[in-house]
């Protein structure tokens, strides 16, 4: 879809508005014409002493009047015009936002979030300005420029509007050659803007990182070579955008030189008396802003056919996991994966090869392995955030596709390795997804997750905001509130993804003796790199370089001389010498 096209459709549906805006323009264009010939009317009265008194006060009124309408015009055009464009840049954050939230992983692994950030500001402002003033501003420019041009043709002299016009042709050739720089221009100023957004999210979410490293100095370097290079990019963009008023400045000093040169020659010949001279003067001065508005326009749409370029291709971007299910909501029952394979894009190697897997309902399975064996891609395939190139997975018989994406995410609680909380209180970060959850049920899952005592340490208790990313809090602290919110959900299905990593022994301990009890009829997967954390579970499975490569219960596997049963014995180790 074209930005011409775009801004067709948004017309149409609120065709209202502008047609409302339209008339006033056109009200605005016919007093504008009416004026100058109404002036010129009353100089040649004057000088032929033929107006005085209150027939020369009723005309001053009148001109009074005429501008007084002009301005309640102007202003009710914008009112209704911006109301309207308003409403696209709203449509347009909305449909980006929804699209953005409907993508999988696979999308963000190769767009940057600070680009995206940046659509959604400069981008849409851009398109936003060239469906609202860009129309307007055309629509009235070229309504003023016909009406003008007749009334100098057919109102005072038609030989001296087509002197006043021969510089136009030039005008608009120029016009044209600055429009395709200012488009070139615009492209850059956003792409650069864009890295500067990818910059500044970076560093700002990694600033920890970057104040340990020692790093400060060259990541100012680095903001204020990209912050130059945008403003430099901003400056070019501006400076093509000014070119159009030496244009339009260069076109109006010949048409007014050629005016009064011919136009003097005819009053000095009696063939046009001194105010058709003068009517023609401030017709051709009302020239100015059909032209500056041509190359007002013709900016707006270059910005936003830059913009409009940039936004489509995200727009359009197919979903990396469709969602074509219908089936509404999810009943527990077994969980099953067959023959599955998966490959991450660019990777020769496939991450899960032929991997089957059959879980009951209420029952617990363990996931280990070496690091890089597939564990966390499993969850992501049950979790529909890709999909896999072969095999099967279903959920009590129906292929996880046949859901909508909504039915299935609302059916299963992930806590990832790495928790996410929001910048809210530790009670809103625990009831995200039940917010209308009582402060018991709260206290509850935070006391499942052993945090409890920990939130009533903070300065606020559970009304304590936690900052951005949850920063006030530690490590651990955030994967027990995630895993709190995790249980609070009543979701059938918990993945609990390496999400004991931050605690020590002694706190895991504790946080698993209570999913013991808070697990029951719930179906669980736990990846873990310690094996104490899925000893208790129903059954265990190996993975190794995407196959499986064992499975069965604790006892069986510490019994077998395999993978798990020598990591079992080198943890056990590794623990009673840390005890000692």
């Amino acid at each position: 879809m074209t930005l011409y096209r775009l801004i067709g459709q948004f017309l149409r549906r609120h065709s209202s508005a502008y047609a409302s805006s339209g008339a006033m323009l056109a009200g605005i264009a016919v007093l504008i014409v009416l004026i100058p010939r109404q002036i010129g009317r009353v100089i040649d009265a004057l000088v032929a002493n033929r107006l005085h008194g209150a027939a020369l006060l009723q005309e001053l009124a009148w001109l009074l009047v005429a501008g007084v309408i002009v301005y309640f015009l102007r202003a009710g055009w914008r009112l209704r015009l911006f109301a309207a464009s308003y409403r696209l840049g709203l449509e347009l954050r909305q449909r980006l936002y929804a699209r953005l939230a409907e993508q999988g992983p696979a999308f963000f692994q190769t767009s940057r979030t600070g680009n995206l950030m940046a659509l959604a500001t400069n981008d849409v402002d851009a398109v936003e300005m060239a469906a609202g003033e860009a129309m307007l501003a055309g629509f009235d420019g070229s309504l003023t420029l016909v009406l003008i041009v007749a009334m100098m043709s057919l109102g005072v002299d038609a030989r001296l509007t087509a002197i006043a016009l021969l510089p136009f042709p030039l005008m608009a050739l120029g016009f044209w050659r600055i429009s395709r720089h200012v488009h070139d221009a615009s492209r850059l100023s956003l792409e650069r803007f864009g890295a500067l957004n990818d910059h500044v999210q970076e560093t700002l979410a990694g600033v920890r990182t970057v104040r340990a490293l020692g790093l400060l100095a060259r990541s100012e370097a680095q903001f204020s070579s990209l912050a130059g290079a945008a403003a430099d990019a901003s400056f070019d963009a501006q400076r093509w955008e000014a070119a159009y008023e030496p244009a339009v400045g260069f076109t109006l000093a010949a048409a007014t030189a050629l005016t009064l040169g011919v136009g003097g020659w005819l009053v000095w010949h009696d063939q046009l008396t001194v105010g058709q001279l003068t009517a023609f003067s401030l017709y051709l001065g009302h020239l100015i802003w059909p032209m500056f508005a041509a190359g007002w326009v013709l900016s707006l749409l270059e910005r936003g056919k830059a913009a409009w370029g940039r936004l489509r291709p995200v727009l359009d971007t197919p979903l990396s996991v469709d969602d074509h299910g219908t089936v509404a909501a999810v009943t527990p029952g077994p969980l099953a994966a067959e023959g599955v394979r998966f490959s991450y894009p660019g990777q020769p190697k496939p991450a899960l090869d032929g991997v089957t897997i059959a879980l009951q309902p209420g029952r617990t399975l363990g996931l280990v392995g070496p690091t890089g064996a597939g564990k966390s891609t499993l969850l992501k395939l049950l979790m529909r955030h890709d999909a896999p190139a072969a095999g099967t997975l279903t959920w009590n018989g129906v292929a996880l596709p046949d859901y909508t994406l909504e039915a299935l995410r609302a059916g299963i609680a992930w806590v990832p390795q790495e928790a996410f909380l929001f910048s809210a209180s530790v009670a809103e970060n625990i009831a995200l997804a039940r917010p209308q959850a009582w402060r018991e049920e709260i206290e509850r899952a935070a006391r499942l997750a052993a945090v409890h005592d920990d939130i009533l340490l903070l300065p606020q208790g559970y009304d304590t905001p936690v900052g951005e990313r949850g920063v006030t809090l530690s490590g651990g602290q955030r994967q027990r509130v995630a895993i709190a919110r995790a249980l609070l959900t009543g979701a059938p299905l918990l993945l609990l993804d390496d999400s004991l990593s931050a605690v020590d022994t002694d706190t895991e301990a504790r946080i698993l003796a209570h999913l013991r009890d808070a697990r029951v009829g719930r179906t669980v997967i736990i990846v873990s790199h310690r094996l104490s954390t899925v000893a208790d579970a129903d059954e265990t499975v190996v993975l190794r370089d995407g196959h499986v490569i064992e499975h069965g219960t604790h006892a069986a596997l510490v019994a077998g001389n395999g993978w798990y049963a020598r990591q079992w014995r080198y943890q056990q180790l590794e623990a009673s010498l840390d005890a000692g």
